[in-house]
Protein backbone atom coordinates (compact mmCIF):
# COMPACT_ATOMS: atom_id res chain seq x y z
CA UNK A 1 0.00 0.00 0.00
CA UNK A 2 1.28 3.58 -1.12
CA UNK A 3 0.73 6.51 0.81
CA UNK A 4 -1.89 7.69 -1.53
CA UNK A 5 -3.94 3.99 -0.96
CA UNK A 6 -3.70 5.25 2.84
CA UNK A 7 -6.78 6.28 4.87
CA UNK A 8 -5.57 9.48 5.80
CA UNK A 9 -3.42 11.97 4.03
CA UNK A 10 -1.23 14.53 4.54
CA UNK A 11 -3.73 17.03 3.31
CA UNK A 12 -5.84 15.82 5.99
CA UNK A 13 -3.53 17.09 8.96
CA UNK A 14 -3.00 20.40 7.10
CA UNK A 15 -6.79 20.94 7.46
CA UNK A 16 -6.62 19.88 10.86
CA UNK A 17 -3.75 22.42 11.52
CA UNK A 18 -5.55 25.34 10.48
CA UNK A 19 -8.76 24.28 12.23
CA UNK A 20 -6.73 24.36 15.20
CA UNK A 21 -4.35 27.52 14.57
CA UNK A 22 -5.23 30.15 17.93
CA UNK A 23 -7.12 26.97 19.39
CA UNK A 24 -4.07 24.48 20.24
CA UNK A 25 -1.23 25.40 22.23
CA UNK A 26 2.32 25.42 19.93
CA UNK A 27 4.25 23.28 22.21
CA UNK A 28 7.91 24.06 22.97
CA UNK A 29 10.89 21.24 21.83
CA UNK A 30 13.11 20.80 24.66
CA UNK A 31 16.60 19.39 24.95
CA UNK A 32 19.53 19.05 27.78
CA UNK A 33 23.13 17.27 26.94
CA UNK A 34 22.18 14.60 29.47
CA UNK A 35 19.77 13.35 26.65
CA UNK A 36 22.26 13.41 24.22
CA UNK A 37 24.68 11.57 26.08
CA UNK A 38 21.73 8.66 27.40
CA UNK A 39 21.25 8.31 23.84
CA UNK A 40 24.54 9.10 21.83
CA UNK A 41 22.73 11.52 19.57
CA UNK A 42 21.26 15.01 19.37
CA UNK A 43 17.27 14.71 21.36
CA UNK A 44 14.81 16.96 20.62
CA UNK A 45 11.40 16.48 22.84
CA UNK A 46 7.90 17.27 21.55
CA UNK A 47 6.84 18.55 24.68
CA UNK A 48 2.85 17.77 24.28
CA UNK A 49 2.92 17.47 28.05
CA UNK A 50 2.07 21.37 28.12
CA UNK A 51 -0.96 21.12 25.80
CA UNK A 52 -4.07 22.33 26.18
CA UNK A 53 -5.53 19.66 29.27
CA UNK A 54 -2.48 18.20 29.70
CA UNK A 55 -2.02 16.09 26.24
CA UNK A 56 -2.14 15.89 22.36
CA UNK A 57 -5.29 14.50 22.88
CA UNK A 58 -6.71 17.99 22.78
CA UNK A 59 -5.82 18.49 19.08
CA UNK A 60 -7.65 15.30 17.85
CA UNK A 61 -10.65 15.85 20.06
CA UNK A 62 -11.32 19.20 18.99
CA UNK A 63 -10.67 19.39 14.99
CA UNK A 64 -13.16 16.31 15.01
CA UNK A 65 -15.42 18.56 16.64
CA UNK A 66 -14.82 21.08 14.65
CA UNK A 67 -15.07 19.20 11.64
CA UNK A 68 -19.27 17.99 12.81
CA UNK A 69 -22.14 19.18 10.84
CA UNK A 70 -23.77 22.10 13.09
CA UNK A 71 -26.40 19.42 13.71
CA UNK A 72 -24.48 16.92 14.98
CA UNK A 73 -22.88 19.21 17.17
CA UNK A 74 -26.06 20.23 18.68
CA UNK A 75 -27.24 16.79 19.20
CA UNK A 76 -23.73 16.19 20.79
CA UNK A 77 -20.71 13.65 21.30
CA UNK A 78 -19.61 10.39 23.15
CA UNK A 79 -16.15 8.58 23.01
CA UNK A 80 -14.63 6.31 25.56
CA UNK A 81 -11.55 6.86 27.26
CA UNK A 82 -9.30 6.07 30.24
CA UNK A 83 -9.17 9.69 30.99
CA UNK A 84 -6.91 12.30 28.60
CA UNK A 85 -9.24 11.79 25.40
CA UNK A 86 -11.67 12.37 27.71
CA UNK A 87 -10.67 16.01 29.54
CA UNK A 88 -9.47 16.53 25.50
CA UNK A 89 -12.71 16.12 24.22
CA UNK A 90 -14.93 18.30 27.29
CA UNK A 91 -13.00 20.95 26.59
CA UNK A 92 -13.36 21.09 22.93
CA UNK A 93 -16.94 20.47 23.68
CA UNK A 94 -17.26 23.60 26.25
CA UNK A 95 -15.19 25.72 23.23
CA UNK A 96 -17.35 24.61 21.04
CA UNK A 97 -20.84 24.40 22.44
CA UNK A 98 -21.36 20.67 22.03
CA UNK A 99 -22.82 18.25 24.83
CA UNK A 100 -19.61 15.77 25.51
CA UNK A 101 -20.29 12.16 27.32
CA UNK A 102 -17.38 9.88 27.81
CA UNK A 103 -17.57 6.43 28.75
CA UNK A 104 -14.39 5.45 31.45
CA UNK A 105 -13.36 2.40 32.66
CA UNK A 106 -13.50 1.81 36.29
CA UNK A 107 -10.01 2.19 37.27
CA UNK A 108 -9.47 5.56 35.09
CA UNK A 109 -7.05 7.90 37.19
CA UNK A 110 -9.71 9.76 39.27
CA UNK A 111 -7.55 13.07 38.48
CA UNK A 112 -8.34 12.86 34.76
CA UNK A 113 -11.59 11.57 35.13
CA UNK A 114 -12.71 15.15 37.63
CA UNK A 115 -10.74 16.97 34.97
CA UNK A 116 -13.71 16.06 32.49
CA UNK A 117 -16.35 16.44 34.64
CA UNK A 118 -15.22 19.89 35.80
CA UNK A 119 -15.20 21.11 32.11
CA UNK A 120 -18.82 19.81 31.50
CA UNK A 121 -18.78 16.34 30.81
CA UNK A 122 -20.89 13.84 31.80
CA UNK A 123 -18.92 10.65 32.65
CA UNK A 124 -20.34 7.26 32.09
CA UNK A 125 -18.13 4.26 33.95
CA UNK A 126 -17.80 0.77 33.42
CA UNK A 127 -15.71 -2.36 34.56
CA UNK A 128 -12.68 -3.08 32.38
CA UNK A 129 -12.81 -7.07 33.06
CA UNK A 130 -16.79 -7.17 33.13
CA UNK A 131 -18.17 -4.85 30.23
CA UNK A 132 -18.34 -4.73 26.59
CA UNK A 133 -16.60 -0.37 26.62
CA UNK A 134 -17.71 -0.31 23.09
CA UNK A 135 -20.95 -1.80 23.46
CA UNK A 136 -22.10 0.85 25.79
CA UNK A 137 -20.68 3.49 23.50
CA UNK A 138 -23.19 2.21 20.34
CA UNK A 139 -25.92 1.69 22.93
CA UNK A 140 -25.78 5.38 23.94
CA UNK A 141 -25.02 6.93 20.93
CA UNK A 142 -27.77 5.42 19.21
CA UNK A 143 -30.57 5.97 21.98
CA UNK A 144 -29.27 9.82 22.69
CA UNK A 145 -28.43 9.92 18.95
CA UNK A 146 -24.99 11.46 19.68
CA UNK A 147 -21.73 11.03 17.71
CA UNK A 148 -19.14 8.53 18.32
CA UNK A 149 -15.58 10.66 18.46
CA UNK A 150 -13.12 7.86 19.18
CA UNK A 151 -10.09 8.22 20.93
CA UNK A 152 -7.64 6.85 17.98
CA UNK A 153 -9.83 5.05 15.34
CA UNK A 154 -11.18 8.34 13.61
CA UNK A 155 -9.58 10.01 10.98
CA UNK A 156 -9.99 13.72 12.17
CA UNK A 157 -8.83 12.32 15.33
CA UNK A 158 -5.68 11.25 13.77
CA UNK A 159 -5.26 14.06 11.59
CA UNK A 160 -5.16 16.32 14.68
CA UNK A 161 -2.56 14.18 16.36
CA UNK A 162 -0.61 14.74 13.25
CA UNK A 163 -0.72 18.34 13.85
CA UNK A 164 2.27 17.53 16.66
CA UNK A 165 4.74 15.85 14.02
CA UNK A 166 3.91 19.20 11.84
CA UNK A 167 4.88 21.51 14.17
CA UNK A 168 7.78 18.99 15.76
CA UNK A 169 10.03 19.32 11.90
CA UNK A 170 9.14 22.89 11.94
CA UNK A 171 10.61 23.32 14.80
CA UNK A 172 13.32 20.98 14.22
CA UNK A 173 13.97 20.11 10.60
CA UNK A 174 16.99 17.95 10.58
CA UNK A 175 15.75 14.87 12.86
CA UNK A 176 16.32 11.73 11.44
CA UNK A 177 14.05 9.54 13.46
CA UNK A 178 10.88 10.26 15.58
CA UNK A 179 10.10 8.57 18.38
CA UNK A 180 6.31 8.10 19.20
CA UNK A 181 4.13 6.35 22.16
CA UNK A 182 1.81 3.65 20.53
CA UNK A 183 -1.71 3.09 22.49
CA UNK A 184 -4.55 2.53 20.15
CA UNK A 185 -2.49 3.90 17.15
CA UNK A 186 -3.65 7.11 16.06
CA UNK A 187 -0.89 9.71 17.08
CA UNK A 188 1.68 6.96 15.59
CA UNK A 189 -0.63 7.09 12.46
CA UNK A 190 -1.02 10.50 12.33
CA UNK A 191 3.06 11.39 13.52
CA UNK A 192 3.67 8.82 10.31
CA UNK A 193 1.79 10.29 7.68
CA UNK A 194 3.13 14.01 8.74
CA UNK A 195 6.68 12.87 9.13
CA UNK A 196 7.05 10.96 5.38
CA UNK A 197 5.32 13.60 3.79
CA UNK A 198 7.75 16.10 4.86
CA UNK A 199 11.04 13.68 4.81
CA UNK A 200 10.66 10.56 3.47
CA UNK A 201 13.44 9.16 4.69
CA UNK A 202 12.92 9.95 8.21
CA UNK A 203 12.41 7.21 10.38
CA UNK A 204 9.28 6.83 12.52
CA UNK A 205 9.64 4.04 15.41
CA UNK A 206 6.47 2.77 17.70
CA UNK A 207 7.37 2.91 21.45
CA UNK A 208 5.01 0.23 23.62
CA UNK A 209 4.78 -1.34 27.36
CA UNK A 210 6.56 -4.69 26.88
CA UNK A 211 3.53 -6.01 28.80
CA UNK A 212 0.88 -3.94 26.41
CA UNK A 213 2.50 -4.61 23.21
CA UNK A 214 -0.46 -5.19 20.82
CA UNK A 215 1.16 -3.00 17.95
CA UNK A 216 4.16 -4.99 18.01
CA UNK A 217 2.25 -8.44 18.29
CA UNK A 218 0.10 -7.21 14.90
CA UNK A 219 3.42 -6.46 13.03
CA UNK A 220 5.09 -9.57 14.19
CA UNK A 221 1.94 -11.52 12.82
CA UNK A 222 1.09 -9.51 9.69
CA UNK A 223 -2.58 -8.56 11.29
CA UNK A 224 -4.31 -7.43 13.85
CA UNK A 225 -3.46 -9.37 17.13
CA UNK A 226 -5.10 -9.42 20.25
CA UNK A 227 -3.69 -9.27 23.62
CA UNK A 228 -4.94 -11.87 26.05
CA UNK A 229 -6.18 -9.30 28.65
CA UNK A 230 -6.26 -6.08 29.72
CA UNK A 231 -2.23 -5.30 30.03
CA UNK A 232 -1.24 -4.07 33.48
CA UNK A 233 1.30 -1.58 33.10
CA UNK A 234 1.59 1.86 34.78
CA UNK A 235 0.80 3.39 31.34
CA UNK A 236 -2.71 3.64 32.33
CA UNK A 237 -3.20 5.42 28.81
CA UNK A 238 -1.48 2.35 26.90
CA UNK A 239 -3.88 -0.52 28.15
CA UNK A 240 -5.27 -1.77 24.90
CA UNK A 241 -5.82 -5.11 23.62
CA UNK A 242 -5.33 -4.50 20.06
CA UNK A 243 -4.43 -1.53 17.63
CA UNK A 244 -7.31 0.13 16.60
CA UNK A 245 -8.60 -0.81 12.67
CA UNK A 246 -7.51 2.91 10.74
CA UNK A 247 -4.54 3.51 12.59
CA UNK A 248 -3.40 -0.19 12.02
CA UNK A 249 -3.81 0.36 7.87
CA UNK A 250 -1.42 3.12 8.34
CA UNK A 251 0.97 1.91 11.07
CA UNK A 252 1.49 -1.06 9.50
CA UNK A 253 2.83 0.56 6.23
CA UNK A 254 4.70 3.62 7.85
CA UNK A 255 6.07 2.96 10.70
CA UNK A 256 9.33 1.66 10.64
CA UNK A 257 9.56 -0.33 14.23
CA UNK A 258 8.13 -1.15 17.46
CA UNK A 259 10.08 -1.60 20.41
CA UNK A 260 9.01 -1.83 23.88
CA UNK A 261 10.09 -0.66 27.54
CA UNK A 262 9.57 -1.79 30.87
CA UNK A 263 7.36 0.00 33.69
CA UNK A 264 10.95 0.51 35.64
CA UNK A 265 12.14 2.29 32.41
CA UNK A 266 9.23 4.17 31.81
CA UNK A 267 9.61 5.88 35.61
CA UNK A 268 13.20 6.22 34.73
CA UNK A 269 11.99 8.18 32.23
CA UNK A 270 9.55 10.57 33.72
CA UNK A 271 12.49 10.98 36.29
CA UNK A 272 14.68 12.46 33.18
CA UNK A 273 11.52 14.84 31.66
CA UNK A 274 11.50 16.25 35.42
CA UNK A 275 15.25 16.59 35.59
CA UNK A 276 16.54 17.84 32.58
CA UNK A 277 13.93 19.67 30.99
CA UNK A 278 11.42 20.48 33.99
CA UNK A 279 8.71 18.66 32.47
CA UNK A 280 6.17 16.59 34.64
CA UNK A 281 5.20 13.50 32.19
CA UNK A 282 3.01 10.42 33.11
CA UNK A 283 3.63 7.27 32.57
CA UNK A 284 2.31 6.85 28.97
CA UNK A 285 3.94 10.47 28.23
CA UNK A 286 6.98 9.03 28.82
CA UNK A 287 7.32 5.77 27.31
CA UNK A 288 8.61 7.02 23.79
CA UNK A 289 11.56 8.87 26.02
CA UNK A 290 12.02 5.72 28.00
CA UNK A 291 13.20 4.34 24.66
CA UNK A 292 16.33 6.34 24.57
CA UNK A 293 19.25 4.28 25.81
CA UNK A 294 18.10 1.17 24.01
CA UNK A 295 18.05 3.09 20.41
CA UNK A 296 20.44 2.80 17.92
CA UNK A 297 23.51 4.58 17.71
CA UNK A 298 22.54 6.04 13.76
CA UNK A 299 23.69 9.88 13.27
CA UNK A 300 21.09 12.19 12.89
CA UNK A 301 19.18 13.59 15.77
CA UNK A 302 16.26 12.00 17.16
CA UNK A 303 13.03 13.35 17.94
CA UNK A 304 10.67 12.55 21.38
CA UNK A 305 7.29 13.30 21.66
CA UNK A 306 6.09 13.52 25.47
CA UNK A 307 3.00 12.66 24.44
CA UNK A 308 1.01 13.75 28.28
CA UNK A 309 1.51 15.07 31.56
CA UNK A 310 -2.05 14.14 33.10
CA UNK A 311 -0.78 12.63 36.43
CA UNK A 312 -1.15 14.02 40.12
CA UNK A 313 1.38 15.05 42.43
CA UNK A 314 0.80 12.22 44.50
CA UNK A 315 1.08 9.59 42.08
CA UNK A 316 3.60 11.18 40.50
CA UNK A 317 5.61 11.65 43.43
CA UNK A 318 4.85 7.92 44.34
CA UNK A 319 6.13 6.74 41.21
CA UNK A 320 9.75 8.39 40.84
CA UNK A 321 10.45 8.17 44.47
CA UNK A 322 9.20 4.05 44.42
CA UNK A 323 9.45 2.97 40.84
CA UNK A 324 8.74 -0.32 40.10
CA UNK A 325 11.07 -3.80 40.78
CA UNK A 326 13.26 -3.92 37.72
CA UNK A 327 13.89 -6.75 35.25
CA UNK A 328 16.49 -5.25 33.53
CA UNK A 329 19.81 -3.90 33.92
CA UNK A 330 19.92 -0.36 34.72
CA UNK A 331 20.50 2.29 32.53
CA UNK A 332 23.09 5.06 32.29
Amino acid sequence: MNAAELPLSADDIYDAQRRLRGVAASTPVLSHPALDEIAGRSVVCKAEALQRTGSFKFRGAYNALAALSPRKRRRGVIGASSGNHAQALALAGQLLSVPVTVVVPHDAPQGKVDGARSLGAEIVAYHRQRDDRDAIVSRLAADQGLAVVPSANALAVMAGAGTAALELLWQAPVLTTILVPVGGGGLAAGTAVAAKHINPHIKVIGVEPETAADTAASLHAKRIAELPAVPDTIADGLRHTTPAALPWEINKTLLDDVITVTDAQIVQAMGWAFKHLKVVTEPSGAVALAALAGLDRQPGPVGVILSGGSVDLDAFHRLVSTPPPRKEPALA
